[in-house]
């Protein structure tokens, strides 16, 4: 007779496939029959349409009016100039947002992306062709770049930038491609469980890992909104304290806080994976954790007092004791 289940089993294997720098395989099993879809669709549909990216939205040219014009010397008309543009890709540096930056060139010179480079932004495509010009050419422009998601039209960017711009179709996906499969897995003598492996391909914006993790964090904030109005129980544990709100509340994941992706990053790489982990340190300890800047300890010591606690706050200590158990298992 086929078990009885009250739960459907939770998967506890992950592993990360390092293909390339840009490519990498999200591995998870084992699902229950139909559970591996009904979480990698979804992750994928967050990989491509949530991922932060950045992109040029907007660009002057000294002695261009219009994307139909053409500069003297230059090769290229503008709107070729322009559909090359949008294959280089950028990296803001030093957690900006958005950038406006001069360049210029005269000729004879091809210019490429790697050309590009400054001490404000990173390119990621540095042998992609932007513009060919000859000895008569010279080559002015400023371009606005910004950080986003998914795809911005010009005719969404033209109202909000100044008449000597010229507004551009904003491609921010980093994401290239972000495809599944599933696949059959033992579990005792069940070959019906399930694996699932995500691809994912980016343009070098960010790694694929970065991707996914972002990809979870949309995903965690478009449900928590549930959580909040119907108040999802905890999973009941033998242990009374368990049973504790403020428990509760420290062994909630870091995510929850809703930190910014750099003060995030540093945690996750230090393995601190639980609210309560940063309350049962002191604040030394955690101005020392690894690239933690001050603005970020800033950030962090703010969410936690929205959440109701402080670095190095006292606790009980049945709540220390169990909290310490469940860190000691992750």
């Amino acid at each position: 007779m086929k078990k009885i289940k009250t739960t459907p089993l939770a998967p506890q294997e992950f592993e990360v496939e390092q293909i390339s720098e840009n490519e990498a395989n999200i591995i998870a099993y084992p699902f229950e029959v139909g559970f591996a879809v009904s979480l990698a669709h979804p992750l994928r549909r967050f990989l491509l349409s949530s991922s932060v990216g950045y992109a040029p939205v907007a660009i002057k040219i000294e002695g261009a009016k219009h994307e139909f014009d053409s500069v003297r010397g230059m090769l290229e008309d503008i709107s070729d100039f322009i559909l090359n543009l949008k294959e280089i890709r950028f990296r803001l540096l030093d957690g900006a947002t958005e950038a406006e930056i001069e360049y210029n060139f005269a000729g004879p010179c091809e210019i490429k992306g790697s050309d590009l480079s400054s001490d404000s932004v990173e390119i990621v495509t540095p042998d992609a062709h932007l513009a060919t010009l000859n000895e008569e050419a010279t080559l002015n422009f400023t371009l606005k770049i910004a950080q986003g998601i998914g795809y911005v039209p010009s005719e969404e960017i033209i109202d909000e930038i100044s008449d000597e711009y010229i507004a551009l179709d904003a491609y921010f996906t980093p994401v290239k491609s972000a495809t599944y499969k599933i696949e059959n897995v033992l579990v005792e003598d069940n070959p019906n469980f399930e694996k699932v492996i995500l691809n994912i391909k980016t343009d070098g914006q960010i790694s694929p890992v970065d991707a996914f993790r972002n990809s979870l964090e949309v995903m965690y904030a478009q449900l928590a909104v549930f959580n909040s109005e119907i108040n999802v129980k905890a999973p009941v544990t033998i242990e009374r304290v368990e049973e504790s709100p403020e428990l509760k509340k420290l062994a909630q994941p870091i995510d929850t806080l809703g930190l910014s992706a750099r003060s995030f990053n540093c945690l996750d790489r230090s393995n601190i994976k639980y609210i309560g982990e940063i309350v049962l340190m002191s604040p030394n300890d955690l101005k020392n954790v690894k690239n933690l800047g001050k603005k970020s300890y800033d950030e962090i010591v703010e969410k936690l007092s929205e959440y109701g606690f402080d670095v190095g706050s006292e606790l009980p200590e049945e709540v220390v004791n169990a909290l310490k158990k469940k860190i000691e298992a992750k």
